[in-house]
């Protein structure tokens, strides 16, 4: 349902508060702003089936935008907050976006910005967005009709390309879809549910998720950014019902001293979400010891093109496993697209299922093409297996496996073992350019406290990997860094580690 349905069952329910500053929108305040917006949009002559964008931080009118541009029948793409002002300008253009919201917050980026792409006309909040939007009629648009986001791949091995899924076929702006279902079948999410969303709200996850809560009518808690104590705070100070989190938050959230971990009241938790990353096994399991067993986890993409799904429970006998497949059939392939035995690792398809929606990468047949195999399975670039049972296990991407003297390593196994040692924070694998070897492992490390980077750490970390790893995947070098090129998702931008040490090594070479 759009949320203007519960604008008048339930006009004073909170659909939006920010967990941080406390600020509520209502349901009915939810649904007087989305008009506007698309009332706004067609003042300017922004019509069904166009291209808007915005790029802006969690903010209290991030929803209020996005179920306007619903119910305008729009394409609407949301931009990471923390791209340069040449990446937004690409994917501004690359979508062929109409208009930009963004707020003040963002001003000196977006300044940038307008100079690179002085086509797109900017609204800000904080600026003249608002003042914009108290001028138009509070009404619904003639032309209601149902749009779809068109969200940018994060780009963490090249440059993002917008996932486009046509405009759905039913235009009315209160239908279900598949997440509706899934979210209260597999998911078992009520409508009076109190959901917290601790990640941006620019990516697929945070943004599908949570206006999926808002269509059953429930509130979403929004962090205005993630913190480790201040997550567990807001799920005692909201009484969060069910949640989303990445990999990255659950082991920041372990880190914390066991007497702030044990201070807060996370009773209320009845479901707590994670994909978007692999999640390390010990993790899953400290994380099922500590809130019990209301982990859920699925792999998917923002592609739509299949969903797994795996219970706590069902985890607890299949440690590692991401599930059966809920849409799509799971299809592992060898290199000519041929489907493998159970147990066998390939790349990782997806057969589509009835009533699936098709995508295209936008602007970009060849990548479109490429995502697709002979039979016409589609592929988020993954590896893994299943086994007899029908259970997906992920190995890894793979255009980040690393072939070191012929053979084929996958980094995902030795991170996994590295963020469980207690002086780590976070950690990347990267195979390195090697004279001898084609490439080698290089471990790059986050520590817990920078002032313990030291010989003397790297040697304890390789004696913990050593009696764990084959001598093969061992790493070959461990270099420190204050911080990893990571997304707020938990997705990781391997591809600027891999430049960089291409980098570094290439002009080695010409020195010498």
């Amino acid at each position: 349902m759009h949320p203007s349905v519960h604008a008048r069952t339930q006009p004073d329910r909170a659909a939006i508060i920010m967990a941080g500053s406390g600020e509520t929108i209502t349901f009915a305040e939810l649904d007087r702003r989305s008009n506007q917006v698309a009332q706004l949009l067609r003042s300017r002559g922004i019509g069904i089936g166009d291209t808007v964008a915005l790029c802006m931080e969690n903010h209290p009118w991030f929803f209020c935008l996005t179920w306007g541009f619903q119910r305008a029948g729009l394409h609407y793409v949301g931009i990471s907050s923390r791209l340069t002002p040449p990446e937004i300008a690409y994917i501004l253009e690359d979508s062929g976006a109409k208009i930009l919201f963004s707020s003040a917050y963002l001003a000196a980026t977006m300044d940038e910005v307008a100079k690179l792409a002085p086509q797109v006309p900017q609204l800000r909040f904080g600026v003249d967005a608002q003042a914009a939007l108290a001028a138009m009629p509070d009404s619904p648009i003639a032309d209601e009709r149902a749009g779809v986001d068109m969200l940018y791949s994060s780009g963490t091995t090249g440059r993002p390309k917008g996932v486009k899924i046509p405009l759905p076929e039913d235009p009315a702006i209160d239908q279900a879809n598949a997440l509706v279902g899934l979210t209260m079948m597999a998911f078992g999410i009520k409508p009076d549910a109190t959901y917290l969303s601790p990640a941006p709200l620019y990516h697929a996850a945070p943004l599908r998720w949570s206006m999926t809560i808002q269509k059953l009518g429930g509130t979403v808690v929004v962090m205005e950014k993630f913190d480790p104590e201040a997550a567990l705070a807001a799920i005692e100070k909201y009484q969060i019902t069910d949640a989303q989190f990445v990999p990255t938050h659950f082991v920041r959230m372990l880190k914390l001293p066991e007497e702030v971990r044990r201070k807060y009241d996370v009773s209320t938790l009845k479901c707590a979400i994670h994909a978007a990353a692999p999640c390390p096994v010990p993790v899953k399991q400290a994380m099922i010891e500590w809130w019990g067993p209301v982990l859920y986890e699925y792999y998917a993409g923002t592609e739509g093109n299949g969903f797994t799904f795996v219970t706590s429970q069902e985890w607890l006998t299949k440690p590692g496993t991401v599930g059966r497949a809920l849409t799509g059939i799971i299809r592992v392939c060898d290199e000519a697209g041929d489907e493998l035995p159970r147990g066998s690792e390939g790349q990782i398809f997806f057969e589509p299922t009835e009533g699936m929606v098709s995508f295209e990468y936008h602007n970009d047949p060849q990548k479109t093409q490429d995502a697709r195999n002979k039979h016409g399975w589609t592929s988020l670039g993954d590896v893994g297996y299943q086994d007899q049972d029908g259970y997906l296990f992920l190995t890894d991407r793979k255009s980040f496996m690393i072939i070191s003297g012929g053979v084929n390593i996958y980094p995902q196994e030795i991170e996994n073992l590295l963020i469980t040692h207690p002086k780590v924070a976070d950690a990347a694998v990267i195979g390195a350019p090697d004279p001898d070897m084609g490439e080698r492992v290089v471990a790059v490390v986050q520590p817990m406290d920078m002032g313990e980077e030291s010989p003397e750490l790297a040697e304890e970390l390789m004696a913990y990997l050593a009696p764990q790893l084959s001598r093969v995947k061992m790493p070959r070098q461990i270099d420190f860094r204050e911080q990893l090129p990571r997304e707020l998702t938990g997705k990781l931008y391997k591809r600027l580690l891999r430049d960089e040490y291409k980098e570094a090594y290439e002009k080695a070479q010409t020195a010498n």
